[in-house]
């Protein structure tokens, strides 16, 4: 059995990324990990040793029926902005492709504002027109409106989700998942084909939001939530963040007034992040 087949196996399981990391430590290698599973060796549930039972060849027939690639993080065609992080995925699944172009990472608060709304569709139309690729997760308000930006421009943008590659969530964006798509863009996640949204796989996705960035961008957030996550990931990761401040007693500025007071970098609307893109292109890890 190759090395590949072992971690496609292991991937179908849907466990945290923390849990694959403990397996695999405990036993040396992807291969034993998963005969260890399968022998009943370990403490992981039925539902995990079931998944993971099944064997590679048939995974990779249901993926491929399904326009689906899974890629390991020594394939080629595995994003290597992700490689510069000792805590990025050990694999994805993917439909589409993410350009080698700068990456801005758009992210904000499902409860936002209209005018938070019309913000991130001009960011995402402002990135798009200067050739960057706008990345976010797909969800209610500012990253859907981050995305629509994005393709309204014809500029590609790639989506991370927290569910399975084929699990759109919310289902009012399954349009918006299909026109990324039909655009060149990329539809990315770490967990197998029709895994549910559970609370817990957001924050673990936003890391991969971050990595896949060349600068972050958060428009509209709370005092907590999955946007301040992914920019506090990306400080960790040594990558530029900016910010859109707002109305200091607004609930949805709270977060961004804050990442400013801590240091990130304010942006003043679409002409503003205009020059800064045009400023930070040369940065790019490309």
């Amino acid at each position: 059995m190759a090395v590949s087949d072992a971690l496609l196996q292991i991937a179908h399981a849907a466990l945290t990324p923390r849990s694959v990391d403990l397996l695999l430590a405990e036993h040396g290698s992807a291969k034993a990990a998963l005969a260890a599973v399968v022998a009943g060796r370990t403490r992981l549930g039925g539902s995990a040793v079931g998944e993971m039972a099944v064997p590679a060849d048939i995974r990779r027939g249901v993926l491929e029926q399904k326009g689906i690639r899974w890629l390991s993080s020594t394939d080629p065609g595995f994003p290597r902005h992700l490689h510069r992080h000792e805590d990025g995925p050990r694999w994805l699944f993917l439909r589409g492709a993410v350009p080698d172009l700068p990456r801005l990472a758009i992210v904000g608060t499902r409860t936002c504002t209209p005018y938070g709304v019309e913000l991130a569709e001009e960011y995402g139309r402002v990135a798009a027109d200067r050739g960057w690729i706008v990345v976010s997760g797909l969800a209610k308000g500012i990253d859907g409106a981050a995305h629509r930006g994005a393709v309204t421009a014809g500029g590609v943008s790639a989506a991370v989700l927290g569910s399975g590659i084929d699990v759109v969530y919310p289902r009012r964006h399954v349009n918006l998942h299909a026109e990324l798509l039909a655009k060149g863009g990329a539809v990315l996640s770490e967990f197998p084909p029709g895994t549910r949204p559970d609370g817990w796989r957001f924050p673990t996705r936003n890391r991969i939001i971050a990595g896949l960035a060349d600068a972050v961008l958060v428009v509209e957030a709370g005092a907590t939530g999955g946007a301040l996550i992914t920019a506090r990931i990306a400080l960790d990761y040594g990558i530029a963040v900016f910010a859109t401040p707002g109305d200091v007693d607004r609930p949805a500025s709270v977060g961004t007034n804050t990442l400013i007071r801590d240091g990130a970098f304010p942006v003043f609307g679409s002409e503003d992040l205009g020059a800064v893109l045009d400023l930070i292109v040369p940065f790019a890890i490309v």
